[in-house]
C-alpha cells in the first residue's frame, strides 16, 4: 500500500478529503511546510508538531531531493532508516524530484534526454540526474510521497519550446514510473537495516506499522502558459496511471491571474478520485482560494523565507515587523492568533529581535507564519465538513 485517498464531502470544486499515507493520515486540503535540507528553517520539529491548525501543527513537511543527495548525500539518509529517522520526525513527509532546483541552475547544467548534468552549488562538482536517479536517490531519503523527475520550461517561453520540454517530462515520467513500480518496496523503513529495541533478540527489524507499505509516486503535469499543453500533459500522465498528480511549472514569475487559469484548466483533467497537489504555490489567500477550486495540497517557502525578512501575515494584513510605528506596540502580533508567538510576545518585542539581528527572531517569526498557513487550512477544512444546501 502506498495511499488511499477518500473524499469525504465537496462543496462546489473544493473537496473535504483524507489521504491515507505510511506515517499517518493527511487531511486535505492541506499546506505543507518545505524543509528543504530536512529542516524546516528555524523550526525544531516539535515546535511543528503543535504550533497550529487548533494545536494539531502540520501533518506532512517536504524534503529537497537536489540538496539532501549533495548534502550530506541519500545513502547515509539510507543507511540511517531513511529521512523521517534521519530527522526525527515520525509524520508523513514529500520529497520532490530534484528536477526544479537544476531547472534553476541555468548556467550549470546541460539537458539531454537521458537526463540532465549540472554542476553542484556548493563546490563545482559535477553529477547527473535521470529519472531513474531521481528514484533512486528518492527512495533512499524514503518519504511517503516521491515525484517524477521533470523538467520546468521558462517563463517566458514559446509555444515550440514548450511543447518540447513537455515531451521530455513525459518521457521522464513513464521512466520514473517503471524504475518506481520495480524498486518501491526498497524504501528504507520496510527494510531490516537498523536495531528494533523491542526485538527479543535485538534483531534488525523494520519499522512497527510499516510492514508491506512503500512510497507513492506522483506525476507533474507540465504544459507552461499554454492551455492546450496544459490538457495534453494532464491526459498522457493520466494514461499512465500514477497515485497522484501535482501541477508544477508554475508561480515561476507569471501574473497571478494567469497562474490560477493555469491551475483550473488543468483540474479539468484530472480524476477527483486522486489527490491533486499544486507546487510552489503561495501568499495565504492564494492557497485558500486555490483549495476552493479543487487542489488538494500545496507547499511553499514564503512563510519560513518571509518571516526571516520581517514580513509577517496576519488576519489584518500582511506587516513588515521591522517598521518604526511597531517599537512601542505592546499588542500580540495577530490578536487572532492562537499560536505560540502570539500567546506569549509582543510586536515590540519581535521588531527588537530583528533589529538586534537575533537568531530568535527568524524562529518565532517562522513560526507564526507557518501557523497562520495551517490555521487558514484548518479553518476551511472545518467549512468543508459541512456538505452544501
Amino acid at each position: 500500500m502506498s495511499l488511499s485517498f477518500s473524499v469525504k464531502n465537496e462543496v462546489g470544486p473544493a473537496r473535504r478529503a483524507t489521504l491515507e499515507l505510511p506515517h499517518g493520515p493527511v487531511e486535505t486540503p492541506v499546506f505543507m511546510p518545505v524543509g528543504t535540507a530536512a529542516s524546516v528553517k528555524a523550526v525544531p520539529q516539535d515546535v511543528l508538531e503543535v504550533n497550529g491548525a487548533g494545536g494539531k501543527g502540520a501533518a506532512i513537511i517536504l524534503a529537497n531531493t537536489y540538496h539532501l543527495y549533495l548534502r550530506p548525500g541519500h545513502e547515509l539518509i539510507r543507511r540511517a532508516g531513511g529521512v523521517h529517522r534521519f530527522m526525527s520526525w515520525d509524520r508523513s513527509m514529500l520529497t520532490d524530484s530534484g528536477g526544479f532546483q537544476v531547472f534553476s541552475l541555468s548556467e550549470l547544467r546541460k539537458v539531454t534526454p537521458d537526463g540532465v548534468e549540472f554542476r553542484s552549488h556548493l563546490d563545482g562538482s559535477k553529477h547527473f540526474f535521470s529519472p531513474e536517479h531521481s528514484m533512486e536517490v528518492q527512495i533512499a531519503l524514503g518519504a511517503d510521497i516521491m515525484m517524477a523527475f521533470d523538467e520546468c520550461v521558462e517563463t517566458p517561453a514559446t509555444w515550440e519550446r514548450t511543447k518540447e520540454s513537455m515531451g521530455l517530462t513525459h518521457a521522464w515520467a513513464q521512466r520514473s514510473l517503471d524504475y518506481w513500480k520495480e524498486h518501491r518496496h526498497e524504501v528504507p523503513w520496510s527494510q531490516p537495516t537498523h536495531r528494533d529495541e523491542t526485538a527479543m533478540d535485538g534483531a534488525p527489524s523494520v519499522v512497527a506499522g510499516l510492514e508491506g507499505k512503500h512510497q507513492a509516486l506522483f506525476g507533474i503535469v507540465q504544459g507552461g502558459m499554454y492551455k492546450d499543453l496544459r490538457k495534453e500533459s494532464a491526459e498522457r500522465l493520466v494514461e499512465m496511471d500514477f497515485p497522484g498528480y501535482a501541477i508544477g511549472g508554475l508561480a515561476v514569475g507569471e501574473p497571478r491571474e494567469v497562474t490560477r487559469e493555469m491551475i483550473a484548466h488543468t483540474l479539468e483533467f484530472l480524476p477527483k478520485d486522486k489527490p491533486r497537489y499544486v507546487m510552489g504555490v503561495g501568499y495565504p489567500d492564494e492557497i485558500v482560494e486555490y483549495a476552493r477550486m479543487g487542489v488538494d495540497m500545496m507547499d511553499c517557502v514564503l512563510p519560513t523565507r518571509a518571516g526571516r525578512h520581517g514580513l509577517l501575515f496576519t488576519s489584518q494584513g500582511r506587516i513588515n515587523i521591522k517598521n518604526r510605528q511597531f517599537a512601542e506596540d505592546q499588542n500580540p502580533l495577530d490578536p487572532a492568533c492562537d499560536c505560540m508567538v502570539c500567546r506569549r510576545y509582543t510586536r515590540a518585542y519581535l521588531r527588537h529581535l530583528m533589529h538586534s539581528g537575533e537568531p530568535l527572531a527568524l524562529t518565532l517569526a517562522s513560526e507564526h507564519n507557518l501557523a497562520f498557513y495551517l490555521n487558514q487550512m484548518d479553518v476551511l477544512r472545518r467549512e468543508l465538513e459541512t456538505p452544501s444546501l
